[in-house]
């Protein structure tokens, strides 16, 4: 971690998210910041004025340079874009989308205030010239992402669509903005805050929720809203492997724990007719539903569903819960 031995020459006390952003300039991320028509000469100059100006350095022998919580937070995030993405290692492009994420940081207002944007970077990362592409597959030793079997239960049974849209992997929405308004008000909510999405196969209900992170990583969205993860549950993952009784219902649990651990958290579930009787077994009355409803009821978890009108008939209005 070059940025990091270089803070730990100056003896500064903290690496900071400016010793990261600093960094960047100088390695594959700069293709980023090039295509962007970043004054990155500029970028430097204000940076390196801000570490020296407001970093303390140590005295002599004193102490061990450490990362911030600020910087620490960023690489998290960065990692969990890998992990979300499928891949291996955190590359300049993750963590420069990763730093937006600490929006009164001084990276961030330098940034800012040179023009650049996180949807600027993401929309560049995901449409930029065939070169940057080729050049953001070079790798920055910031961190390598846990192996999949060794995630948390987010990272395992969801896909974090927040994560999808930051990365710039996800199409914009087309034609379904007020239904998507609808859900909003319907998220806002204290309680009852859970929008049921009602058509017919291939209208676009799974587009919503994919629109609802897009509205979410461009701060187009309510207060209450701004920062929210919005994860899709695979069900598939969730049931793949449960050969014992209980097997299901505490990977479940585990993801439940998992989503209120995280602040701000929206759990989306494609086809959700499917979860009534999904991980009963022998008889058992167990379900995914019945562990769901109390995390509902209460509002502890925001949950966002698509079905079809058949589907919504059959299972549905027979469920008074």
């Amino acid at each position: 971690m070059t940025f990091f031995r270089a803070a730990h020459v100056k003896r500064n006390e903290f690496v900071t998210i400016e010793h990261l952003l600093l960094g960047l300039t100088d390695n594959e991320a700069r293709a980023v910041l090039d295509g962007l028509s970043v004054d990155v000469s500029l970028l430097r100059e204000e940076l390196e004025n801000f570490i020296n100006e407001h970093v303390t350095v140590l005295p002599e022998g004193s102490g061990d340079t450490i990362a911030s919580v600020g910087l620490q937070r960023v690489i998290q995030r960065a990692v969990m874009h890998v992990q979300s993405a499928g891949k291996d290692e955190v590359t300049g492009a993750h963590a420069l989308v990763a730093i937006f994420s600490e929006k009164d940081s001084h990276a961030v207002y330098f940034l800012n205030s040179l023009g650049v944007t996180r949807l600027d970077v993401t929309t560049f990362v995901s449409h930029g010239s065939d070169h940057v592409q080729s050049s953001l597959e070079q790798h920055i030793e910031i961190g390598t992402a846990s192996a999949k079997s060794d995630a948390s239960p987010l990272m395992r049974y969801c896909e974090n669509l927040t994560d999808k849209a930051l990365l710039g992997e996800l199409d914009p929405l087309i034609g379904r903005e007020k239904e998507l308004d609808r859900c909003l008000h319907i998220l806002c909510r204290r309680k009852k805050n859970n929008p049921l999405l009602v058509g017919e196969a291939g209208v676009g209900k799974t587009a919503i929720a994919e629109g609802l992170a897009m509205r979410i990583v461009q701060n187009e969205v309510p207060d209450i809203l701004i920062d929210a993860q919005v994860y899709s549950l695979d069900m598939g993952a969730l049931m793949a492997g449960t050969k014992y009784r209980g097997d299901f219902e505490e990977r479940l649990k585990a993801v439940l724990k998992a989503l209120k651990d995280e602040k701000n958290v929206i759990l989306f579930i494609d086809e959700i007719h499917t979860i009534i009787g999904a991980g009963s077994v022998n008889g058992s009355a167990m379900d995914v539903s019945n562990l769901l409803k109390p995390a509902l009821a209460n509002g502890e978890l925001r949950c966002m569903g698509a079905t079809t009108y058949q589907e919504y008939r059959q299972t549905f209005e027979k469920e008074n819960a």
